[in-house]
């Protein structure tokens, strides 16, 4: 609002000192406060009742998309936030029911679009298997005594 620095707030204070004297400064800087705190009052009623017209009207919808196309790469990055985030609620929430096909495809694309999910589950059964196969033998690689008998030089027998 205004720009006023320590300096400038110390000599407001001094003038105000020598011209209103000791006695009832505490008195004027309560009526200056009270005068400033009506007029910030009045100032964010008006802005708020500007914005609720402007919401009404539509305003708002225009501001974004001038917005949008004066910074089309920062409102290209908040679709992609959008879209992640989208993204990570659906895969976080857990298995679901098998979702229905969005539009009606033809025959021939329903059974290729079969073909692919089931080669795809096929897949990543096997996958897992084998992680699970590996996982396995890496625990009994731990969990089995060191063969320090192999290691160990051989025992004489003249003792």
């Amino acid at each position: 609002m205004f720009d006023l620095g320590w300096t400038e707030l110390l000599v407001i204070g001094i003038v105000a000192l020598i011209v209103v004297g000791p006695k009832d400064l505490p008195g004027m800087f309560r009526a200056v406060g009270n005068f400033v705190g009506k007029a910030k009052r009045m100032a964010r009623d008006f802005s708020q009742a500007m914005n609720d017209a402007a919401d009404e009207s539509g305003v708002k919808d225009v501001s974004d998309s001038l917005r949008k196309a004066s910074n089309p790469m920062g409102s290209a990055m908040d679709e992609v936030k959008k879209a992640s985030s989208s993204f990570t609620q659906d895969t976080m929430s857990g298995p679901k029911k098998k979702a229905e096909p969005k539009s009606e495809l033809s025959e021939e694309r329903r059974e290729k679009a079969d073909k692919i999910r089931q080669k795809s589950a096929e897949a990543a059964t096997k996958r897992l298997a084998e992680e699970e196969a590996a996982r396995a033998e890496a625990e009994a690689a731990e969990t089995a005594p060191p063969d320090d008998a192999a290691d160990a030089p051989p025992e004489d027998s003249k003792a």
